[in-house]
């Protein structure tokens, strides 16, 4: 660890005085070596010296002088990284109900796979996280404001339907409206709390006819960027899918270039699922993203508790072998 990891390094200065010990204490056991060479008469020293000390008559000091090592660093104050949940965060799920969504490609149905799917992941989040719920198709919809009850949005989407064509692009700005409405009622705090857009479809965006439109998904997505709320995308279904509308099967393959960049021009991550367990799979990695942070924190009670283990054990030792103190 380097200094910045201290809360309080200048404690650190204390090693000098426990290198100092650790010197002195060598110096002294010379000291007594020589003074014991300079006996002239060694048979009369064999007489009157005690029998030959044991090496082990020095680990009780060792342990001494570790431990004292040890507790200077937990005065120094050491941090380290940890995942704490957060307990400030909106998360808005975005689910595509286009027609496209019946597919089959994905048992039982696209639509199905993924309300089991996103049921689970609002089970998953940490409970202090507002979780809201947009569905899209032709237009976008807010089927539940962003709140930490679970139940609601579980409700919400059991119950959602499909309907024609693909707004992406309204869908987004329907949500970052839905974070900044949540972000004026709630006010106050020194920082916004953390926001983020988990948009799942399967399919381009046909409303408006192109993504740079100024209500297309790359207009979204860059305007997602620039209020600092990233877009996690999800394709999910196959390349194969098809759906049967009126008389006529269409097909219906994933689109992963358009989503791909939405992901991209708004800071978020890109993700592909073509089965039910792959979509669980996505959600869990989004849970361990969204749910937890890390922060600085206190580290100093290992290096606490193995200072005054060793402490300890060298003066139980220095009891045991010499029957005194060191």
């Amino acid at each position: 660890m380097s200094p910045i990891d201290f809360a309080s390094p200048w404690w650190l200065a204390f090693l000098l005085v426990v290198a100092a010990l650790a010197v002195g204490y060598v110096l002294v056991q010379r000291g007594r070596r020589k003074r014991v060479l300079r006996f002239s008469n060694l048979e009369l020293l064999e007489k009157v010296a005690p029998a030959r000390q044991s090496p082990l008559r020095h680990v009780p000091t060792a342990l001494v002088l570790c431990g004292l090592l040890l507790l200077t660093v937990a005065l120094a104050g050491p941090t380290s990284d940890k995942r704490v949940p957060r307990n400030r965060a909106t998360v808005m799920l975005v689910i595509d109900v286009s027609l496209s969504m019946k597919s089959t490609d994905v048992k039982p149905t696209r639509l199905a796979a993924a309300q089991e799917a996103a049921k689970a992941f609002a089970d998953g989040l940490t409970p202090g996280i507002n979780l809201g719920l947009v569905a899209f198709a032709g237009t976008a919809s807010v089927l539940v404001s962003p709140t930490t009850n679970r139940e609601e949005t579980k409700a919400a989407i059991d119950h959602l339907t499909l309907a024609e064509r693909t707004a992406t692009g309204e869908a987004i700005f329907t949500s970052l409206q839905s974070i900044e409405t949540l972000g004026a009622v709630l006010g106050g705090g020194d920082q916004v709390p953390p926001a983020r857009i988990v948009l799942l479809s399967d399919g381009k965006q046909t409303v408006p006819n192109f993504p740079d439109d100024p209500r297309g998904g790359y207009t979204a997505a860059q305007q997602a960027k620039e209020k600092g709320v990233p877009i996690s995308t999800i394709s999910f279904g196959t390349s194969y899918g098809t759906v049967d509308i009126g008389d006529e099967r269409i097909g219906v393959p994933v689109d992963d270039p358009s989503l791909r960049e939405i992901a991209k021009l708004s800071g978020g991550t890109f993700f592909t699922a073509s089965s039910l367990e792959e979509l669980r799979n996505v959600y869990d990695t989004l849970e361990e993203q969204i749910g937890f942070e890390t922060v600085r924190g206190d580290a100093s009670r290992v290096w606490l508790v193995l200072g005054v283990l060793c402490t300890a054990a060298g003066l139980g030792m220095a009891l045991l072998l010499r029957q005194r103190l060191p």
